[in-house]
C-alpha cells in the first residue's frame, strides 16, 4: 500500500538515510555496477551535484525514507539537454510495494514541468538470472512504460561473472521543431509544490 508515502525533494541531510538504501544493491547486486558503498560525504556531493540542475526526491512512511529516485544529464552536450538518464533505489524491505512506481511517476511529472522528453534507463540485464541479477528492473521500467531500445553485451563485470547492460525508453512529450529550453529543477520548485505536492 503506498497511501501513506509522501515524496519530497531530497535535503543533504537525507545522504546517511540513502546510503543505507543504496548499500545492499552495491555488496550484493549488479543493479548497480559499483564495487564499493560510497562514503556518506561521497554521497551527499552526488546529491548536491545533481539538485544544481535535476529533481532529487525521497518517499517517506511515517518520516522514514523507504525509496528515493533522481534524473542525471543523459549526455554532456547541450543537444541532450532534453533527455535525462533516470535511477530509482527502493528499500529492501519496501520492493514490490508500488513504492517505486510512485516514485517514477512523481519523478516524470517533475520532468515534464520542466520541459524534458525523453526518460532513458540504464540497467544491468543478465543473459541468464542469477543470485545477483535477475530481469526485474527492466521488467519493472516496462510495465511503466519504458521500452527497449539497445543491448550492450558482457560490458559489466562484477563478482567474478560478465553481465549486459541494456536502454530502455520513454517518451513524456512531444517534440516540435523549436522546443523550449529546459527549465531548472530549481526554477520550478514552487511551481512543482503546487502542482503535484512534492516539497
Amino acid at each position: 500500500m503506498t497511501d501513506d508515502i509522501q515524496i519530497r525533494v531530497a535535503r543533504l541531510t537525507d545522504a546517511p538515510e540513502l546510503v543505507n538504501i543504496y548499500a545492499p544493491y552495491v555488496k550484493k547486486t549488479v543493479i548497480s555496477f559499483e564495487y564499493e558503498v560510497p562514503t556518506v560525504d561521497e554521497f551527499r556531493d552526488r546529491m548536491a551535484n545533481t539538485l544544481k540542475k535535476y529533481p532529487y526526491i525521497v518517499a517517506e512512511r511515517q518520516q522514514q525514507i523507504v525509496g528515493y529516485a533522481y534524473v542525471g544529464p543523459f549526455k554532456g552536450r547541450q543537444a541532450y539537454d532534453w533527455a535525462v538518464e533516470t535511477s530509482i533505489y527502493v528499500a529492501t524491505d519496501e520492493r514490490h510495494h508500488g513504492v517505486g512506481k510512485q516514485l517514477y511517476e512523481a519523478l516524470e511529472n517533475i520532468c515534464r514541468t520542466m520541459g524534458i522528453l525523453n526518460m532513458n534507463a540504464c540497467i544491468g540485464y543478465p543473459e541468464k538470472e542469477d543470485q545477483y541479477l535477475t530481469k526485474n528492473s527492466a521488467e519493472f521500467h516496462a510495465h511503466l512504460g519504458y521500452r527497449m531500445v539497445g543491448e550492450f553485451h558482457q560490458c559489466g563485470y562484477k563478482f567474478g561473472r560478465w553481465y549486459d547492460m541494456v536502454w530502455m525508453e520513454k517518451i513524456i512529450g512531444k517534440h516540435v521543431d523549436q522546443p523550449q529550453a529546459v527549465k531548472n529543477f530549481n526554477d520550478v520548485r514552487q511551481e512543482i509544490a503546487v502542482q503535484l505536492n512534492i516539497h
